[in-house]
């Protein structure tokens, strides 16, 4: 046989050998990686009657089961941060597929649907879940003052392992998404009427729900009108000008305040107080006095860039905010 011939022979071999090594390691079940994918759902549900939270794509789902009291409204820190294990009875964390569109009765509801059906689950069996909690603060553009609507949750799995039919697989850092949360607004249903106790400096307006206390620096409450455009000045702070804003759970009424001791009754819901002030920036009180009458005088309390805090959660508000009018007379 020509030499050529043998050469042409052995090339087509050598040739059809390498496509099939080829068409093998394409075929290796070791190359195909799967994997969990929700960076393109930003939304976070949850279900009303349990402890499910969850994100849903076509037929997709991915399932967390965790107490709502890890989902704190009440900041001990800054970017406040809670960490929980992954267990099979607790924070359980599960993905699923499914043979059709997946909805939120399929995940929320006690009898599920019968379709679609689930054609594959992955268990979380280790790892932390991460929360990191922030507020969530709306702006208002006319007086710039700022109110809490709710509270945002970060969502990470740090180093999670989840067993599927063949195997297990790790992810080092998987982002669950944000959840989010809301509260109700403070009512802040004042009218422009103070009130001041004989016994103290406090100085408050209230209605029955809800209340605003400033222990103000008796200098700036004086029976003299003030300068056009010249009103009397203070700062918010933490032993004069001490000012906060309680919320009631019960009927409040006069009877609560100016009392030696603060009442039990009725019971804070919430109490918040204001941030101390810096000369020229923030936190300023002012009083403007006029004449009101023979013998009687108004203060019209204005607090300007005044912020109240809870916690490490806080709000503004605003520019100026009107406390009220304070009426005096003299003898």
């Amino acid at each position: 046989m020509p030499i050529f011939v043998k050469i042409f022979k052995m090339k087509k071999a050598l040739s059809l050998l390498v496509l099939l090594a080829l068409f093998n390691a394409c075929d290796d079940g070791d190359l195909t990686q799967e994997d969990i994918s929700f960076e393109d759902v930003t939304l976070t549900q949850s279900c009303s009657a349990n402890n499910v939270i969850y994100k849903l794509k076509e037929n997709e789902a991915l399932i967390m089961e965790i107490a709502k009291t890890n989902f704190p409204t009440e900041l001990t820190a800054v970017n406040d941060t809670i960490e929980l294990n992954i267990s099979a009875t607790a924070n359980r964390v599960v993905y699923r597929f499914y043979n059709g569109t997946v909805t939120t009765a399929n995940i929320c509801e006690t009898i599920a649907p019968a379709t679609p059906v689930i054609t594959d689950q992955w268990t979380a069996t280790a790892g932390t879940i991460r929360i990191v909690t922030t507020p969530i603060k709306t702006l208002n553009e006319t007086n710039n003052s700022t109110r809490i609507t709710g509270y945002n949750h970060n969502i990470v799995l740090i180093d999670v392992t989840f067993a599927k039919e063949v195997g297990t697989q790790v992810y080092e850092t998987f982002p669950f998404g944000n959840y989010t949360t809301s509260v109700a607004n403070l009512p802040f249903n004042f009218d422009q009427t103070l009130e001041k106790c004989t016994s103290s400096n406090d100085v408050y307006n209230f209605n029955t729900s809800e209340a605003l206390i400033l222990n103000i620096d008796p200098s700036l409450i004086v029976n003299e009108a003030t300068p056009l455009n010249s009103p009397r000045t203070g700062l918010i702070g933490t032993t004069t000008n001490v000012f906060t804003y309680r919320l009631f759970s019960n009927l409040l009424t006069a009877d609560y305040f100016c009392q030696s001791t603060t009442p039990t009754t009725p019971a804070v819901n919430q109490e918040w107080n204001g941030v101390a002030g810096i000369s020229g920036e923030n936190g300023i009180i002012e009083v403007t006095t006029t004449t009101n009458g023979p013998n009687s005088f108004k203060h019209t309390i204005v607090l300007k860039k005044v912020s109240l805090q809870k916690g490490n959660s806080s709000f503004s508000l605003g520019d100026s905010f009107t406390l009220g009018e304070l009426f005096t007379t003299t003898n």
